[in-house]
Protein backbone atom coordinates (compact mmCIF):
# COMPACT_ATOMS: atom_id res chain seq x y z
CA UNK A 1 0.00 0.00 0.00
CA UNK A 2 1.63 3.34 -1.26
CA UNK A 3 2.80 5.20 1.68
CA UNK A 4 3.32 3.09 4.26
CA UNK A 5 6.44 2.18 3.70
CA UNK A 6 9.30 3.75 6.24
CA UNK A 7 6.27 5.69 8.02
CA UNK A 8 6.64 5.23 11.98
CA UNK A 9 3.20 3.95 13.00
CA UNK A 10 2.24 4.20 16.81
CA UNK A 11 -0.15 1.57 17.93
CA UNK A 12 -2.14 2.25 21.31
CA UNK A 13 -2.53 -1.34 22.73
CA UNK A 14 -0.47 -2.71 20.65
CA UNK A 15 0.74 -6.23 22.95
CA UNK A 16 -1.85 -7.98 22.04
CA UNK A 17 -5.51 -8.74 19.71
CA UNK A 18 -6.48 -6.66 17.19
CA UNK A 19 -3.49 -3.91 17.93
CA UNK A 20 -0.51 -6.47 16.89
CA UNK A 21 -2.47 -7.91 14.16
CA UNK A 22 -2.17 -4.30 13.04
CA UNK A 23 1.39 -3.58 13.75
CA UNK A 24 2.21 -7.34 11.93
CA UNK A 25 0.23 -5.86 8.61
CA UNK A 26 1.84 -2.97 8.48
CA UNK A 27 5.35 -4.33 9.41
CA UNK A 28 4.28 -6.46 6.16
CA UNK A 29 4.23 -3.26 4.63
CA UNK A 30 7.49 -1.74 5.35
CA UNK A 31 6.28 0.62 8.40
CA UNK A 32 8.36 1.02 11.13
CA UNK A 33 6.08 -0.11 14.28
CA UNK A 34 6.18 1.71 17.59
CA UNK A 35 3.70 -0.06 20.25
CA UNK A 36 2.72 1.66 23.38
CA UNK A 37 0.77 -0.52 25.91
CA UNK A 38 0.19 -0.97 29.68
CA UNK A 39 1.32 -3.94 30.32
CA UNK A 40 4.75 -4.36 30.50
CA UNK A 41 5.25 -8.14 30.20
CA UNK A 42 2.87 -8.29 27.24
CA UNK A 43 5.41 -6.07 25.48
CA UNK A 44 8.33 -7.53 26.44
CA UNK A 45 7.12 -10.74 24.63
CA UNK A 46 6.56 -8.78 21.33
CA UNK A 47 9.21 -7.21 18.53
CA UNK A 48 9.04 -3.74 17.32
CA UNK A 49 11.06 -0.94 16.57
CA UNK A 50 10.03 1.16 19.82
CA UNK A 51 8.12 -0.30 22.24
CA UNK A 52 6.53 2.26 25.46
CA UNK A 53 4.60 1.53 28.84
CA UNK A 54 1.82 3.98 28.43
CA UNK A 55 -1.28 4.44 30.22
CA UNK A 56 -3.28 6.15 27.69
CA UNK A 57 -5.29 8.30 30.69
CA UNK A 58 -2.33 9.73 32.22
CA UNK A 59 -2.10 12.97 29.44
CA UNK A 60 1.57 13.15 31.21
CA UNK A 61 2.28 9.50 30.28
CA UNK A 62 0.97 9.73 26.74
CA UNK A 63 2.87 12.87 26.03
CA UNK A 64 6.24 11.54 27.56
CA UNK A 65 5.86 7.97 25.38
CA UNK A 66 5.85 10.41 22.14
CA UNK A 67 8.93 12.16 23.45
CA UNK A 68 11.19 9.03 23.57
CA UNK A 69 9.51 7.51 20.36
CA UNK A 70 10.40 10.66 18.12
CA UNK A 71 13.81 11.13 20.15
CA UNK A 72 15.04 7.26 19.05
CA UNK A 73 13.05 7.17 15.69
CA UNK A 74 11.83 10.51 14.16
CA UNK A 75 8.79 11.67 13.47
CA UNK A 76 5.23 9.85 13.99
CA UNK A 77 3.57 9.30 10.30
CA UNK A 78 0.57 7.66 11.84
CA UNK A 79 -1.53 6.94 14.49
CA UNK A 80 -4.07 3.54 15.56
CA UNK A 81 -5.88 4.42 19.00
CA UNK A 82 -7.07 1.13 19.54
CA UNK A 83 -6.13 0.83 22.91
CA UNK A 84 -9.44 -0.12 24.84
CA UNK A 85 -11.26 -2.41 27.08
CA UNK A 86 -14.70 -3.87 27.65
CA UNK A 87 -15.70 -3.37 30.40
CA UNK A 88 -18.33 -5.73 32.76
CA UNK A 89 -21.45 -6.71 31.91
CA UNK A 90 -24.32 -5.18 33.53
CA UNK A 91 -27.49 -3.37 33.37
CA UNK A 92 -27.05 0.57 33.45
CA UNK A 93 -28.80 0.75 36.82
CA UNK A 94 -26.66 -2.07 38.22
CA UNK A 95 -23.06 -0.93 36.31
CA UNK A 96 -20.85 -0.06 38.68
CA UNK A 97 -19.26 3.55 38.76
CA UNK A 98 -15.86 2.90 38.92
CA UNK A 99 -16.07 0.05 36.13
CA UNK A 100 -18.54 2.46 34.28
CA UNK A 101 -16.02 5.68 34.65
CA UNK A 102 -12.62 3.17 33.34
CA UNK A 103 -14.08 2.36 30.48
CA UNK A 104 -14.36 5.92 29.47
CA UNK A 105 -11.20 6.94 30.26
CA UNK A 106 -9.61 3.66 28.63
CA UNK A 107 -11.84 3.72 25.50
CA UNK A 108 -12.58 7.54 24.94
CA UNK A 109 -10.35 9.91 27.03
CA UNK A 110 -7.44 7.79 26.34
CA UNK A 111 -7.99 8.15 22.47
CA UNK A 112 -8.28 11.75 22.71
CA UNK A 113 -5.20 12.23 24.68
CA UNK A 114 -3.26 10.18 21.51
CA UNK A 115 -4.38 11.71 19.02
CA UNK A 116 -4.12 15.10 21.05
CA UNK A 117 -0.37 14.37 21.45
CA UNK A 118 0.52 13.62 18.10
CA UNK A 119 -2.02 16.10 16.12
CA UNK A 120 0.70 19.33 16.35
CA UNK A 121 3.44 17.83 14.59
CA UNK A 122 1.34 16.23 12.42
CA UNK A 123 -0.21 19.55 10.97
CA UNK A 124 3.28 21.01 11.32
CA UNK A 125 4.40 18.32 9.01
CA UNK A 126 1.15 19.00 7.25
CA UNK A 127 1.00 15.12 6.95
CA UNK A 128 -0.34 12.26 8.64
CA UNK A 129 -2.82 9.17 9.20
CA UNK A 130 -4.69 9.01 12.28
CA UNK A 131 -7.00 4.92 12.52
CA UNK A 132 -9.12 4.98 15.68
CA UNK A 133 -10.55 1.35 16.45
CA UNK A 134 -14.11 2.15 17.90
CA UNK A 135 -17.08 -0.27 17.34
CA UNK A 136 -20.50 -1.34 15.74
CA UNK A 137 -21.50 -0.97 19.58
CA UNK A 138 -21.12 2.58 19.32
CA UNK A 139 -23.43 2.70 16.33
CA UNK A 140 -26.42 0.23 17.27
CA UNK A 141 -25.78 0.22 21.29
CA UNK A 142 -24.90 -3.19 22.92
CA UNK A 143 -27.53 -3.76 26.02
CA UNK A 144 -25.30 -5.04 29.36
CA UNK A 145 -22.63 -2.71 28.01
CA UNK A 146 -23.35 0.76 28.17
CA UNK A 147 -19.85 2.09 29.08
CA UNK A 148 -18.74 0.02 25.81
CA UNK A 149 -20.95 1.57 23.29
CA UNK A 150 -21.22 5.03 25.11
CA UNK A 151 -17.61 4.96 24.88
CA UNK A 152 -17.01 3.52 20.98
CA UNK A 153 -20.32 6.08 20.34
CA UNK A 154 -17.79 8.92 21.51
CA UNK A 155 -14.43 8.22 19.47
CA UNK A 156 -17.19 8.23 16.08
CA UNK A 157 -17.75 11.72 17.59
CA UNK A 158 -14.32 12.46 18.26
CA UNK A 159 -13.32 10.87 14.79
CA UNK A 160 -15.98 13.34 13.01
CA UNK A 161 -15.07 16.58 14.64
CA UNK A 162 -11.67 15.91 14.08
CA UNK A 163 -11.60 14.78 10.49
CA UNK A 164 -12.72 18.36 9.75
CA UNK A 165 -10.52 20.35 12.05
CA UNK A 166 -7.78 18.56 10.06
CA UNK A 167 -9.74 18.76 6.13
CA UNK A 168 -7.64 21.49 4.96
CA UNK A 169 -4.22 19.68 6.00
CA UNK A 170 -2.96 16.62 4.69
CA UNK A 171 -3.90 14.68 8.21
CA UNK A 172 -6.82 11.85 7.13
CA UNK A 173 -8.35 10.56 10.34
CA UNK A 174 -11.68 8.15 10.22
CA UNK A 175 -12.64 5.01 12.18
CA UNK A 176 -13.55 1.22 11.92
CA UNK A 177 -16.43 -0.21 13.40
CA UNK A 178 -15.35 -3.87 13.85
CA UNK A 179 -18.39 -6.14 15.22
CA UNK A 180 -17.04 -8.42 17.59
CA UNK A 181 -13.55 -10.02 16.99
CA UNK A 182 -12.27 -12.73 18.74
CA UNK A 183 -9.31 -11.86 20.74
CA UNK A 184 -8.27 -11.56 24.72
CA UNK A 185 -10.79 -8.85 25.23
CA UNK A 186 -13.72 -11.60 25.08
CA UNK A 187 -12.05 -12.65 28.81
CA UNK A 188 -14.20 -10.08 30.47
CA UNK A 189 -17.44 -10.56 29.12
CA UNK A 190 -20.23 -12.99 30.37
CA UNK A 191 -20.39 -16.29 27.51
CA UNK A 192 -24.28 -15.29 27.13
CA UNK A 193 -23.06 -11.46 26.27
CA UNK A 194 -20.31 -13.46 23.77
CA UNK A 195 -23.20 -15.71 22.34
CA UNK A 196 -25.69 -12.73 21.93
CA UNK A 197 -22.99 -10.56 19.71
CA UNK A 198 -22.42 -13.39 17.90
CA UNK A 199 -26.19 -14.12 16.60
CA UNK A 200 -26.18 -10.45 15.67
CA UNK A 201 -24.02 -11.14 13.03
CA UNK A 202 -25.86 -11.91 9.46
CA UNK A 203 -22.11 -13.96 8.59
CA UNK A 204 -22.51 -16.10 11.40
CA UNK A 205 -19.21 -15.92 12.47
CA UNK A 206 -17.17 -13.69 14.59
CA UNK A 207 -14.50 -11.24 12.69
CA UNK A 208 -10.93 -12.18 12.35
CA UNK A 209 -8.08 -9.65 13.54
CA UNK A 210 -6.38 -10.08 10.19
CA UNK A 211 -9.73 -8.46 8.50
CA UNK A 212 -9.63 -5.21 10.51
CA UNK A 213 -6.16 -5.03 10.65
CA UNK A 214 -7.07 -5.19 6.82
CA UNK A 215 -8.58 -2.41 6.61
CA UNK A 216 -6.72 -0.06 9.17
CA UNK A 217 -3.75 -0.79 6.96
CA UNK A 218 -5.22 1.24 4.00
CA UNK A 219 -6.53 3.78 6.10
CA UNK A 220 -2.82 4.78 6.82
CA UNK A 221 -1.82 4.52 3.63
CA UNK A 222 -1.32 7.76 1.16
CA UNK A 223 -5.04 5.46 -1.21
CA UNK A 224 -6.91 7.66 1.70
CA UNK A 225 -6.53 10.80 0.21
CA UNK A 226 -10.43 12.51 -0.30
CA UNK A 227 -11.69 10.78 2.71
CA UNK A 228 -11.97 11.73 6.41
CA UNK A 229 -13.92 11.81 9.32
CA UNK A 230 -15.30 9.19 8.20
CA UNK A 231 -16.33 5.29 9.56
CA UNK A 232 -15.77 2.26 8.44
CA UNK A 233 -17.50 -1.08 9.17
CA UNK A 234 -16.18 -4.27 9.63
CA UNK A 235 -19.31 -5.84 10.69
CA UNK A 236 -20.16 -9.49 8.68
CA UNK A 237 -23.21 -7.52 7.79
CA UNK A 238 -24.34 -6.76 10.95
CA UNK A 239 -23.84 -2.39 11.01
CA UNK A 240 -27.69 -1.21 9.12
CA UNK A 241 -25.99 2.59 8.85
Amino acid sequence: MKGISGQLVVITGGARGLGLAIARRLEAEGARISLWDADAAALAQVAAADRQVVDVTDAASVEAALARTEAAHGPVGALVANAGITGPNHRLEDYPVDAWRRVIEVDLVGVFLSCRAVVPGMRARDAGRIVVIASVAGKEGNPMASAYSAAKAGVIGLTKSLGKELAETNVRVNCITPAAVETELFRQMAPEQVAWMKSKIPMGRFGLAEEVAEMAAFLCSDGVSFTTGAVFDCSGGRATY
